[in-house]
């Protein structure tokens, strides 16, 4: 058995513990959701979001799967998921006003359902590195309906369950950290969203249309790699 030296032990348990600093970011959101500073909840969010983009770099460099084999750093990081992606997410569009009052619950539920048979499935990703089905993302939504989108709330609880539908759909979407198709392309897209969303909050709540421009054009690729990838490439190959 490989021996390990202290300082390793002490990186591989400092990585584990900034990934579970994802769920102190998720708790603090749900705090800004009861003030009502709604633009202060993206921001936690947000850094939510980037601990679970890079916690997995971390891992690997510190060779915490070799270092502690006996601890799972993904039985962590699937409830942090569910919590910072479906759970606080919907939190905040029941308290948002963004559904109709009488359907909150509903739209919700819909959410929370459909995250968890999700969250079932064997496998949520293709052969080619897609994600298979829309992935729970609650809060890029939740983001989209508040500060983007202008939608009366009957408007948005028909959009929510629409998309509720699309994680159970086999659609390709692009999956940035393992999809090597389009990666520019990709990893560009998500720089236009990343824009909209940082600026959206700092200058919240006026709105600026060349920052509402580059969230369009981010999630327009999204959906629109999607649907060339299911359908379109299939033609092609």
């Amino acid at each position: 058995m490989k021996k390990f030296s202290p300082f390793q032990y002490v990186l591989a348990w400092s990585v584990h513990a900034f990934t579970a600093s994802g769920m102190v970011f998720g708790f603090l959101a749900i705090l800004a959701i009861q003030s009502q500073d709604f633009a202060q909840v993206f921001v936690w969010l947000t850094v939510a979001f980037l601990v679970d983009a890079i916690d997995g770099t971390l891992a690997r460099a510190a060779k915490v799967s070799e270092v502690l084999p006996n601890f799972k750093g993904d039985s962590i990081d699937h409830v942090i998921d569910f919590a910072n992606y479906a759970i606080i997410p919907a939190y905040f569009i029941h308290e948002a006003g963004l559904l109709p009052e009488e359907f909150k619950l509903l739209g919700v539920s819909a959410i929370l359902l459909v995250s968890c048979f999700y969250y079932g499935k064997t496998t949520y990703v293709t052969e080619d590195l897609y994600f298979e089905g829309f992935p729970i993302l609650w809060n890029f939504v939740g983001f989209y309906l508040y500060f983007v989108f202008d939608f009366a709330p009957m408007a948005n609880l028909a959009l929510l369950l629409i998309l509720c539908v699309l994680p159970i759909l086999p659609w390709k979407y692009p999956y940035p950290s393992q999809t090597k198709e389009y990666r520019p392309l990709t990893f560009t897209a998500l720089f236009f969203i990343a824009i909209g969303i940082i600026g959206t909050v700092v200058i919240f709540p006026e709105k600026n249309y060349w920052i509402q421009l580059c969230s369009y054009i981010g999630i327009l690729y999204i959906f629109g790699m999607a649907i060339f990838k299911t359908f379109f490439s299939k033609m092609n190959s």
